[in-house]
């Protein structure tokens, strides 16, 4: 008869081996090479549970993980450089490095999330999603964007959202030159100063709304931090509609 430890000995040895994540180099792939291989990567049956993919050797690389649409999760040691995540579709990414310009450009949903600083252009002309910089960002953060949110945990250069058409930027720092230029039917939540409001835009009351809008977003981008401590602002013409109480507005009144 077996031993109660010979029978979990062997129950052991019939367990299936530990999942562990996938892992790439960057050095050895060619961007190209690396999103097939990501792609390569089998999906998750558990929506909550993401498939865990590691990459390493990361050292500034320019062009990394554009265009990539898959849903998985994406840890990158190291930095990168140009464009990293531009066009990004699913994925959940956190790259634990710096990154250079225009990080998540075009994008169209998922997360990147970047624990150091971001160059010129961050997520600009985006359309969804969400972009979490958890140090500064360069000029023209968010520019053109049409679609989804950005946070900047520390400052942002000048011409924050210039051209935005839609979409949220947070910014838990402060802000450079004409913050909201040209913005349309998009919001700028910032804690901090802004060097100057460019104009057409102002700041509006801090509404419930905007509140549990802003909070939201916070959770979205784990980060810690109290809705009320931020400013809204917006476009003049959408905060006289708001004291005018005329109902929806029209995102295309420039």
């Amino acid at each position: 008869m077996a031993k109660p430890a010979e029978e979990s000995a062997a129950a052991e040895e019939n367990l299936p081996p530990a999942s562990t994540p996938h892992q790439f180099s960057l050095r050895d792939l060619t961007g190209h090479e690396l999103n097939e291989a990501i792609r390569g990567v089998p999906v998750s049956e558990d929506d909550e549970a993401l498939t865990e993919v590691n990459l390493t050797g990361a050292a500034g690389q320019a062009n990394q993980l554009m265009n990539l649409d898959h849903p998985v999760r994406i840890e990158v040691e190291g930095p990168l450089g140009d464009y990293a995540c531009a066009l990004n579709s699913q994925s959940d990414v956190r790259i634990n490095g710096a990154v250079g310009n225009g990080v998540a450009e075009g994008m169209v949903s998922g997360k990147v999330r970047v624990r150091g600083n971001a160059g010129v252009g961050g997520g600009a002309a985006m359309a969804g999603g969400t972009l979490a910089i958890y140090g500064s960002a360069g000029d023209r953060c968010g520019a053109g964007m049409c679609g989804g949110g950005i946070f900047v945990r520390g400052d942002v250069g000048d011409e924050a959202g210039v051209g935005a058409l839609r979409g949220t930027i947070v910014i838990g720092g402060d802000s450079g030159k004409n913050l909201g230029d040209a913005m349309s039917n998009a919001t700028v939540f910032i804690r901090g100063r802004a060097s100057s409001l460019a104009q057409g835009v102002a700041e509006a009351p801090l509404r419930n709304r905007e509140l549990l809008r802003l909070g939201l977003l916070l959770i979205n981008a784990s980060i810690r931090g109290e809705a009320r401590e931020f400013r809204r602002i917006v476009p003049i013409a959408i905060l006289r509609a708001e004291q005018s109480l005329k109902g929806e507005i029209n995102p295309h009144w420039r």
